[in-house]
């Protein structure tokens, strides 16, 4: 796909591709040591896979574990697109003041407070 296009506008079976891809370059990355570009390519992997999920599926008001790192949790202010926004919680339950949006694939299992 050419970079005009955006992932909204990629088909389930292109974004699957697309994730492939990137998961690719990632691994060839961190072969050469690349760590920041590693990291690129995983947030662009997050990213695509935030659109193969319902945006509908995540509520504002819910906390979630993160996938990545399941002793963190967040709470969802609300909801842009693939989007959350809303605020970290940490393994204390202290809640952070930034408030940051996350691409709704870093978002794990619901937890039920």
């Amino acid at each position: 796909m050419s970079n005009n296009f955006r992932y909204s506008d990629y088909s389930i079976e292109q974004l699957r591709q697309e994730i492939g891809k990137l998961k690719e370059k990632a691994q060839k990355a961190e072969q050469l040591g690349n760590i920041s570009e590693v990291a690129v390519y995983e947030r662009k992997m997050q990213v695509a896979l935030a659109y193969t999920l319902n945006p509908a599926d995540f509520k504002s008001g819910e906390v979630y574990e993160f996938t990545t790192d399941p002793g963190q949790r967040f709470t969802i202010n609300y909801i842009n697109g693939v989007f959350a926004w809303g605020h970290r919680i940490n393994l204390l339950g202290e809640v952070f003041e930034k408030e940051e949006a996350i691409p709704i694939s870093l978002l794990g299992n619901k937890i039920d407070e």
